[in-house]
């Protein structure tokens, strides 16, 4: 067989619920018809190399056939340039575990109203610039300090965004908080995480209180794609060198476009759409699917 026709498929489990076991990789080795393993971390996640004649979305469905019952993430692809050097992740419900404008609409008894809103955005049923238009306006008067308020109290950062981010810096990747949010947030959970840069939507801001207005343009899904596409060109990487991460409608562009787009914990029309899908692993998944194991992590 030809060159073109290595793949290597990866199960990742929940550190949480550490399932892979010898059996599951046993059966996997079978249908695969390989010998190839490689653990990245017992019990959490594992490493088949193996050649094919099928394509790997077929290759991944008998797998998900198999394992249907096992509540572990399957990947298949191929293993060239699997160690990305560009991160472009999203922030709401990826790298944090909130929305933050959720969160801001609970602080002032709205919350009702503009996550429903917030909800059909990121399902793609509302178009997201004037959605967030619509919630930003419902936040008008809200004192700024609230902001701080709600990043010290309500929001938490997603297991295993530090370790993500970390170690592909360590390994030579560049890493950027993309965010259809808001720099008041971006800024301080950037630093946090530690990105190399963060960009987002800005609120405006006078006598310390929101508006209701945000300023243009909206970083929506072009928008995102498009910066995405400015990061590679400025550290000179082609897109299938990128990994982009997120959840929502608003982040299809770029996870259809780079050359590892995960729908991380996604909606049901991102997860559809996206060719690699996280639904039980933390975010060090990620490293697994690029062939990090666990003592490579940083």
């Amino acid at each position: 067989m030809s060159k073109n026709n290595n793949f290597v498929a990866t199960l990742v489990a929940s550190s949480q619920n550490p399932v892979l076991t010898a059996e599951i990789v046993e059966s996997v080795c079978e249908l695969l018809r390989t010998k190839a393993i490689t653990w990245l971390a017992p019990e959490i996640a594992c490493d088949f190399d193996f050649q094919s004649l099928d394509k790997a979305d077929l290759i991944e469905r008998e797998l998900r056939k198999i394992l249907q019952s096992q509540q572990l993430d399957i990947i298949v692809q191929n293993p060239i340039n699997r160690r990305k050097k560009l991160l472009v992740a999203d922030m709401d419900s990826t790298i944090i575990e909130q929305e933050c404008i959720d969160e801001l609409a609970e602080s002032v008894g709205i919350k009702d109203e503009i996550s429903s809103i917030t909800e059909r955005a990121m399902r793609g049923e509302l178009a997201f610039e004037p959605a967030l238009r619509q919630r930003v306006h419902l936040l008008r008067d809200l004192s700024i300090r609230v902001i701080e308020e709600v990043l010290q109290h309500r929001i938490t950062i997603r297991a295993g965004a530090k370790t993500l981010v970390k170690t592909m810096k360590n390994h030579g990747a560049y890493t950027a908080l993309i965010s259809g949010g808001f720099t008041l947030f971006t800024q301080k959970i950037a630093k946090l995480v530690g990105f190399d840069e963060h960009q987002a939507n800005q609120l405006v801001v006078e006598n310390g209180q929101l508006t209701g207005k945000v300023l243009d343009p909206i970083l929506g899904k072009e928008a995102k794609l498009a910066k995405m596409l400015e990061l590679c060109k400025k550290l000179r990487l082609s897109l299938d060198e990128a990994l982009a991460v997120g959840d929502g409608a608003n982040d299809l562009a770029m996870l259809t476009h780079a050359g590892c787009g995960v729908a991380f914990h996604a909606k049901p029309i991102v997860a559809k759409a996206a060719a690699i899908k996280i639904n039980y692993a933390d975010l060090t998944g990620l490293l697994y699917i690029q062939g990090f194991s666990q003592k490579e992590f940083s």
